[in-house]
Formats: C-alpha cells, sequence, structure tokens
C-alpha cells in the first residue's frame, strides 16, 4: 500500500491564447496556506511533487498545495509551435491558475524551469505571490547547449543525435510516459533568448535558493540568492540536477524557511 497520496482528477484552466493548463489540489482546508509548485523540464506535477513525498511533507505541515502541468507537459496542451512557449506565457499561466484558483496570496515552489518561472511570476504578482522556494534555478539559459538543430532530424528521421547533452535531454523527456518530445523541443526553442533571471532585477520577497552540491549551476544560484533583497541559500548535499527533487534535505529546508517567514 502506497504511503503517497493518489494524484486528484485533473482540473483545467484555460488560458487567454487558447491552451488547457492540467491543475491539482491536494488537501480541503479552505483557510490553509495554498502552495502553488511548478516542476521542471520535462517533468510534470505527479512526478515532480507527488511521487517525490512534497505534497505529502507540505500537507503534513499544513498547506493546501496547488499544482500546475506546465503547457507542453503532463495533461496540459501540449502546442509544437515554438512561438507559444516564452516566459511571458508561462507565466501568464500562473497568473491564469492564481486567478480561477480565486487565490488571494500563494507560497510558490519551483524547481528548474518552474523555477525560472517563479522568479518572474514573483516580479509581476508581488501581492498575490509572498514568497518562493526556487530549486535548481541558474541566472541563465540552461538549454543555450541544446541542439534543436539535431533533435529535430532525430524526430523527423531517427537522425542519431551526436552532442551528448542533447541526447541525455532527449533520452530523459522518452523514459516519462506521457511527454511529447516535438512539443519539447518547441518549448526549447521558443524559450531561448527570452527572459531570463537578472541579479539587477531581484524580487524583494523573501526567496529561499537551493541548489544541488553537485549542480554545475551551484554558484550561479548561489549568486542569484545574494543578489536577492531577502534571498537565502541552500545546498542541497550530495545531489546533482536531477536528482535534487528527491532529496529529504530540501524538503526539509524549504519546510524550515516556509515555517520561519
Amino acid at each position: 500500500m502506497s504511503i503517497l497520496p493518489a494524484a486528484p482528477p485533473a482540473r483545467a484552466v484555460l488560458t487567454a491564447d487558447g491552451q488547457s493548463i492540467a491543475t491539482y489540489e491536494f488537501g480541503d482546508d479552505p483557510h490553509a496556506p495554498v502552495v502553488l509548485a511548478v516542476h521542471g523540464f520535462a517533468s510534470s506535477s505527479v512526478g515532480n511533487w507527488l511521487v517525490t513525498g512534497w505534497v505529502r511533507e507540505l500537507g503534513r505541515a499544513g498547506y493546501r498545495v496547488v499544482a500546475l502541468d506546465q503547457r507542453g507537459h503532463g495533461a496540459s496542451s501540449k502546442p509544437h509551435d515554438p512561438a507559444a512557449y516564452t516566459m511571458e506565457a508561462l507565466t501568464a499561466d500562473v497568473r491564469a491558475v492564481i486567478d480561477t484558483y480565486l487565490l488571494d496570496e500563494v507560497t510558490v515552489v519551483g524547481y528548474s524551469l518552474g523555477a525560472r518561472v517563479g522568479w518572474h511570476a514573483a516580479l509581476e504578482l508581488p501581492v498575490q505571490i509572498r514568497r518562493a522556494v526556487l530549486g535548481g534555478i541558474p541566472d541563465g539559459d540552461p538549454l543555450t547547449r541544446f541542439k534543436v538543430d539535431e533533435a529535430k532530424a532525430f524526430l523527423a528521421d531517427g537522425t542519431p543525435v551526436d552532442d551528448r547533452l542533447t541526447r541525455a535531454y532527449l533520452d530523459m523527456a522518452a523514459g516519462l510516459r506521457g511527454n511529447d518530445l516535438v512539443a519539447l523541443v518547441a518549448l526549447v526553442e521558443g524559450m531561448r533568448g527570452g527572459a531570463r533571471p537578472d541579479p539587477d532585477n531581484a524580487p524583494r520577497q523573501p526567496l529561499l535558493f537551493a541548489t544541488g552540491s553537485q549542480d554545475r549551476i551551484l554558484a550561479a544560484s548561489r549568486e542569484l540568492a545574494e543578489a536577492a533583497p531577502a534571498g537565502e541559500f541552500y545546498e542541497v548535499p550530495g545531489r546533482n540536477h536531477f536528482n535534487a527533487p528527491t532529496s529529504r534535505d530540501f524538503r526539509g529546508a524549504a519546510l524550515d524557511f516556509l515555517a520561519r517567514t
């Protein structure tokens, strides 16, 4: 018998540009403080937050969790047009979820791509987003090395991918049931060169930055924390970019931060 709660049925939130964003609500206390959970690239609400124990621990701490599958992921719409994937579109999806659920204020917990979205959403929604946990967030575009042309050729006719990083991302994405590789490659292409965290314009809310000790973006994440007026940093021991979300230490640091702030 699993000690993890089953995922509730997805509730669709419609966006201004006609996309459907799948959301999941855990906890039925309408007065409980809300955590809005935003997953990373090629993951999903279930993969990033439910099976890793985050939903369970947040619930035990008294929080109601609203998690969303970002566009291109999970049970949400998966457009194949790169123009559908901009930071503006992804932060607008967060706003749509907050508005649809009639949430006056939330805490954002985001990882990797979700942390980048959380940074920009915190800038745009300083009243609704009161604080945030930003895991695995770099100060630049982490997918600039991704070879979009090689990925497209592979998806079109099976041409082998020579670039090791591109092949690793494709293998990771292909290993998760339900992923649409064409949509994910379109997301990489659409977000390339777009908005990124700017240390000179950091959100002013309390922010906890957390990055694995074996993650190559560790120093860049730490610099963002130092630039944020109310930023803190936690180094997740013994973890890299891909397995940090499963860390009990990471969850504990996040819960401690939420309790203090």
